[in-house]
């Protein structure tokens, strides 16, 4: 909320204390809510004087300008050319002279328009300072008229208020008592100790006629609102409101309408109260009743927008026809405009629940169903009706007819809360004694009744609704006596060895092997789509995700059962801006459901990889991602993790998210922990992005398996030698099979195997391929003989061919 300083001044001694707004402000951030910022509208800007239009001629040189001749002292006169369309000799203006600055830091300098001397500005409200938004409508394409009684070249931020500070709060939902002037001077009354000097006005009725014959009020369900009244006000006098009200609305980020919907505003900023006023005569009926819409009832609200209501949302109507969207925003067939001559005041309390679900469904969130959202003061309802009527004789010159018409009304008593002292002192940790227990409840106005030495018993007011345990009393009490005062002490606690654990320590190695190969960590929602959660399983299930009960969106409505969806997103948004070469993992939870409330969570950590993984380069040009490098990916990673068991990967055509014929299981001692392979193109297509290589591993299987000893290895320092052998096989024959037997035949000295060449083609026997390795040799202790690796390897050649079919070429 945006709360005036001299506002509050009105009502309390601040400046007569020497209480400056910066220093308000930080005592309120200490004690009350947070401040979002302190400043005074007229910040930035100088040299914007009180100006008086002599002569105001048509430009010679154009057909929208003016030539004005305008006094900006009693012996100077200036000329000024301007482009408003409502400039006119015998008003006064807003001048920026020669070397002002106005909004956004423009600097206005003596020049030339079109020929003609212009040696300043003759300026709008928004020219310096104000937003579209609070500036009057009648103003919007022109420049302001300041009142007749203005002195010529005096300042004119008094005259407009912007020589005030603004202390902008940033109300918490549990103190919905600060989003009004009265809850802010009663909490800065018991902050500061000072006399609370608010003021009310009370409302004389000078009608004879009885509001109860001109008008009924009828709530269907008392929940929905609690407290309904309405006061009839005849013959009001539609006008602009006086510049104080004008003023303080403005300051107040509320843009000046007329002095009927003004004034309502105005005790809306007052006593946070909203209220809203209809046009009496274009009520089709006078039987007012409070209940829930219909479903796929339509009304048109004051933004002229049409609004299809649902059963659950609360309609002000007049004979059975919506005229108000309870607590959010009235109808326009009954809205006060300029031919306006009877009002009828509306103040109630709705229920909050209800409002902020019809302000969200429709995205009509105002400062009424803000306040109403956050709780209203029962007490100050028919106080605010009647302020807002007493203003209504004042600056309209309405008559308020006799009584309140009430739909309903409920008593709020005072809630009494017993209080024990020593559990006051244990609490907080302070030395506090009963007498200064009692001083802070009487600054709060909260009246108490002391039982004996150690109890005592408050009686909270109803304006206060966010009290209602002993807690929230310490809190009152804790907040009045200081934080600061407040003595620190160290908590009491044992001495431990802080470090991570095993698990700890593995997930953190385990996203630092995946960055060190180049890819970047991404965080993803936990919650997704159905279908998107039952997409890339690890172990392929039909079992629906967990669902929630209260969504916050229909892309968030299922919890996860595999991170790579969430990937697949993040790919779609970088190709979506050009971003072509992407790879990403993550580290993360999923929630697979096993039939109980809770599904078992499990750490899993999954890549994705579409483009390059290498730019171009002068020397080398960027290559594809492909099957072979994500699974040296998983190799590499899985190695650096050293998993002692088995790791083999074997092709799978089970999963339909995946491309049939490029896709592996990961096995783990033969038991399935993970996949890896290329979505499949229709998928791909769905998630608009291009070719896309995949991975996900179970990794609590990973975690729990056995790992190799730390152990570092000699390098030889004898020479290697090696061998090639090329084989001639059938297509069903695997290189894990080929490699599996020279392993097991190769003898001690083979240290390295490596496959490179693959050949198919016109030149071999249909059915048949040739694969040729390079076989390594190596002695630890001592230089290899010739014969040694040629006996090793002819045992290979025999195994190969034994055993697998093999033609060595």
């Amino acid at each position: 909320m945006k709360v005036s300083y001299q506002w509050l001044n009105k009502y309390l001694p601040l400046a007569q204390n020497k209480i400056k707004p910066a220093a308000l402000a930080e005592k309120l951030a200490r004690t009350s809510v947070d401040i979002n910022a302190v400043y005074s509208p007229s910040d930035g800007l100088k040299k914007i004087i009180v100006g008086y239009v002599e002569e105001c001629v048509p430009h010679p040189d154009s057909d929208h300008m003016s030539v004005c001749q305008v006094k900006i002292s009693d012996d100077e006169t200036i000329q000024i050319v301007c482009g408003a369309p409502n400039v006119q000799a015998g008003k006064k203006v807003i001048v920026a002279l020669h070397g002002a600055r106005i909004a956004d830091n423009v600097k206005i300098k003596r020049g030339k328009i079109r020929g003609e001397e212009s040696d300043g500005m003759l300026c709008a409200l928004q020219e310096i300072g104000f937003s579209e938004k609070v500036a009057p409508k009648d103003y919007e394409d022109g420049i302001w008229f300041l009142p007749d009684d203005a002195k010529i070249g005096e300042s004119v931020f008094p005259y407009l208020g912007m020589d005030d500070t603004i202390v902008d709060t940033d109300v918490t939902p549990n103190r919905g008592d600060m989003l009004s002037i009265y809850g802010n001077v009663n909490d800065l009354a018991a902050i500061y100790d000072l006399p609370n000097g608010f003021e009310s006005h009370a409302v004389k009725e000078n009608d004879d006629a009885k509001a109860a014959d001109l008008i009924s009020a009828e709530v269907a369900d008392d929940q929905m609102a609690p407290v309904y009244k309405l006061r009839v006000i005849k013959n009001v006098q539609i006008a602009d409101s006086p510049m104080w009200l004008q003023i303080r609305l403005w300051n107040s980020g509320i843009r000046p309408i007329n002095n009927v919907v003004d004034i309502t505003n105005y005790i809306l900023l007052k006593y946070g109260q909203p209220l809203h006023s209809f046009d009496y005569d274009k009520l089709p009926s006078h039987k007012i009743l409070v209940r829930h819409a219909n479903e796929d009832e339509t009304m048109t609200t004051l933004d002229g927008e049409e609004q299809t209501l649902k059963a659950q949302d609360i309609v002000v109507t007049a004979g059975d026809q919506p005229v108000a969207l309870a607590g959010t925003m009235g109808g326009e067939s009954t809205k006060v405009d300029d031919q306006t001559t009877n009002v009828v005041l509306e103040s109630a309390i709705f229920d909050p629940v209800m409002v902020r679900k019809q302000a969200r469904r429709l995205d009509l969130h105002s400062e009424s169903s803000m306040r109403f959202e956050r709780g209203i003061n029962p007490e100050t309802v028919e106080r605010a009706l009647d302020e807002a009527a007493y203003w209504l004789q004042k600056l309209a010159n309405g008559q308020v007819t006799k009584g309140i018409v009430v739909g309903h009304d409920q008593q709020y008593p005072a809630h009494e809360i017993t209080l024990s002292l020593q559990k006051v002192k244990h609490v907080l940790g302070i030395d506090i004694d009963m007498e200064q227990v009692k001083a802070i409840f009487d600054r709060l106005a909260f009246e108490t009744t002391q039982k004996d030495e150690d109890t005592l018993v408050v009686n909270v007011p109803a304006r206060r609704w966010d009290i209602s345990l002993p807690a929230d009393l310490y809190e009152e009490i804790a907040r009045l006596y200081g934080y600061d005062n407040i003595p620190s002490t160290l908590p009491v606690m044992t001495r431990n060895w802080g470090g991570l654990t095993t698990r700890q320590k593995k997930l953190r190695a385990s996203r630092h092997v995946l960055e060190g190969m180049g890819l970047n960590q991404a965080i993803s929602y936990s919650l997704t789509t159905v279908d998107k959660a039952k997409q890339f399983g690890v172990t392929p299930s039909t079992t629906e995700p967990m669902k929630l009960d209260y969504p916050m969106s229909s892309d968030h409505v299922a919890t996860r059962m595999s991170i790579i969806s969430g990937l697949l997103n993040d790919i779609a948004y970088n190709e979506a801006r050009k971003v072509s070469n992407v790879a990403l993992y993550e580290q993360g939870r999923v929630f697979i459901p096993k039939g109980g409330e809770r599904p078992e969570e499990q750490e899993h950590v999954a890549g994705a990889i579409t483009g390059s993984l290498v730019a171009d380069s002068w020397n080398q040009k960027a290559r594809p991602v492909d099957f072979y490098q994500i699974k040296g990916i998983v190799e590499q990673y899985l190695d650096n993790l050293a998993v002692a068991g088995t790791i083999t990967f074997v092709a799978d055509q089970s999963r339909p998210e995946m491309h049939p014929g490029r896709t592996a299981n990961i096995l783990l001692d033969g038991e399935v922990i993970g996949f890896i392979g290329e979505v499949h193109p229709n998928v791909a297509k769905e998630y608009k992005i291009s070719e896309t290589y995949v991975f996900e591993i179970n990794l609590e299987a990973v975690l729990a398996a056995d790992v190799r000893d730390k152990h570092y290895q000699h390098i030889s320092k004898y020479p290697e030698i090696t061998r090639d052998i090329a084989l001639l096989v059938d297509d069903t024959v695997t290189n894990d099979e080929v490699v599996a037997i020279i392993k097991r035949r190769g003898g001690a000295f083979l240290k390295h195997i490596h496959l490179f060449d693959v050949y198919t083609g016109v030149h071999l026997p249909k059915g048949k391929k040739s694969l040729a390795y390079t076989l390594t040799y190596q002695d630890d202790q001592g230089t290899l003989k010739e014969e040694t690796v040629n006996q090793a390897f002819a045992k290979i050649e025999k195994h190969l061919t034994e055993e697998l079919g093999a033609e060595i070429r």
